[in-house]
């Protein structure tokens, strides 16, 4: 996928967070918790390949944050702040299925993984990828 549709697609998740929020973040875990899991994974994928740290065609799924360890497998090489960037990734996906198929969370459950998420963009942003 072009980065140009990566970024599309961020820009999509962050709108639809951002709506969420104003809606009611209980009546909407599921779209928070799929949203913020896919665009987490792309705003990597958009650094890594902007930074040809990856070949063009790889691709970065949510599913890999499903494990530190595989994760750190599979990104065997270093980048500017890897390990929080991997850290917030995993707590992100660690309440993925939680909010999406389990029932209703607790309201600092779904703040926690919107908080994330946001911490998450702050840190892409500042090493120079723009999601606007």
């Amino acid at each position: 996928m072009k980065i140009e549709d990566h970024l599309r697609n961020i820009k999509e998740s962050v709108e639809v967070i951002k709506e969420s929020v104003q809606k009611n973040i209980q009546e909407r875990q599921r779209t928070i918790g799929f949203s913020a899991s896919i665009a987490a994974a792309e705003m990597l994928e958009v650094y890594l390949h902007k930074n040809n740290l990856i070949n063009p065609g790889s691709m970065i799924k949510h599913e890999l944050f499903n494990s530190i360890k595989k994760t750190k497998e599979k990104l065997n090489f270093n980048f500017p702040n890897k390990e929080k960037i991997i850290s917030i990734i995993y707590d992100i996906e660690s309440k993925r299925n939680l909010l999406c198929y389990g029932k209703p969370q607790p309201v600092e459950t779904i703040k926690s993984v919107i908080e994330s998420f946001n911490n998450l963009k702050a840190i892409f942003e500042e090493m120079g990828v723009n999601f606007n």
